[in-house]
């Protein structure tokens, strides 16, 4: 298989595999002076409504990875929180990892974090600007988002008065995430914790909103997660949470472009709100029902979906 073909998902003789939406995860047993570390692949897999779908997107790990990248290094530039980040280079990856039965170094050029080694924090940390999805419907069936009270009359897609921090499970796959409120998620870690990450989703936030509204995309919400840093043995190394997994990526945001920006409606986006799309029309028809197994892709809904990526990624990162 070469560079060019979809990974839709990898085999590696490391140890703790698991598989997530879109990403393989592996540890990378310590060795010497080095602490264990976690590898994460960027496969091709597309998730919609907690559904990984059965159809790859060619090349949309490698355009993820890329993006997570560049805002990982954002972050830490910027003072705005430390990340798991610490390679993006398959060298770094042992050779042990490879085998004839395995994927080869060369199939994860580009797909590639090694990353801290981190106890998850089981909260997924969103954060709203403007008003859609879940966010929206809670906002229609009681006035507030998680609990945070709005004023009446938003409408769809319409900017926040400012940013505000909604906190979701962090469920397995298969389950759908379910939003909470901020008291919920201080019972699940702790008061002071929930303080800690809120104050800084919301500064990530501001400054990645900054960087993509001079780039010409509107981030309409997004998610982090977070993690403690731990040794292999479990412990933990420190109490300072850091930013883990990916960040601002179109598989956790929902990007728009400002100039085709208009609240009361659907925008059209840089993310997977174009796939939701086309398998609203499939669960209106009664051909699909939102569960596994999803169905499979036509070409024109994957080349849409890579172009939709490809431009997030140039505009953000060019």
């Amino acid at each position: 298989m070469g560079n060019d073909q979809p990974l839709f998902e990898s085999r590696l003789k490391l140890p703790s595999r698991r598989q997530g939406k879109v990403r393989d995860v592996y540890r990378i047993p310590g060795s010497g002076q080095d602490p264990a570390r976690v590898l994460m692949v960027a496969s091709d897999r597309l998730s919609a409504f907690d559904v990984v779908l059965p159809t790859p997107i060619p090349g949309k790990g490698r355009l993820l990875s890329e993006m997570a990248g560049f805002w990982l290094r954002f972050i830490e530039a910027r003072g705005l929180a430390r990340t798991h980040l610490l390679s993006t280079d398959p060298a770094d990856i042992p050779d042990e990892a490879f085998g004839s039965d395995s994927t080869q170094r060369e199939q994860l050029a580009g797909r590639v974090t090694i990353g801290r080694l981190c106890r998850v924090i089981p909260v997924e940390c969103v954060v709203r600007g403007y008003i859609e999805g879940s966010g929206l419907k809670d906002y229609q069936a009681t006035g507030a988002i998680c609990g945070i009270p709005l004023p009446p009359g938003l409408r769809q897609c319409e900017r926040l008065p400012s940013p505000i921090f909604t906190p979701a499970t962090k469920e397995e796959q298969g389950k759908h995430d379910e939003n909470i409120s901020f008291e919920q998620a201080c019972r699940i870690v702790g008061h002071a914790m929930m303080e800690r990450l809120r104050e800084t989703s919301l500064a990530i936030y501001a400054a990645a909103s900054a960087h993509a509204l001079s780039r010409g995309i509107i981030i309409a919400d997004t998610k982090f997660e977070f993690g403690i840093p731990i040794d292999e043995h479990g412990n933990d190394i420190g109490r300072d949470p850091i930013v883990i997994d990916e960040a601002l990526t179109p598989d956790s945001s929902r990007f728009w472009p400002t100039d085709r920006y208009e609240p009361g409606r659907p925008q059209p986006s840089f993310d997977k709100q174009f796939v939701r799309e086309y398998l609203e029309t499939l669960v209106a028809s009664g051909s699909w029902n939102k569960q596994a197994p999803g169905p499979a892709l036509p070409p024109d809904i994957v080349e849409g979906t890579l172009a939709r990526y490809r431009e997030a990624r140039d505009r953000l990162l060019g």
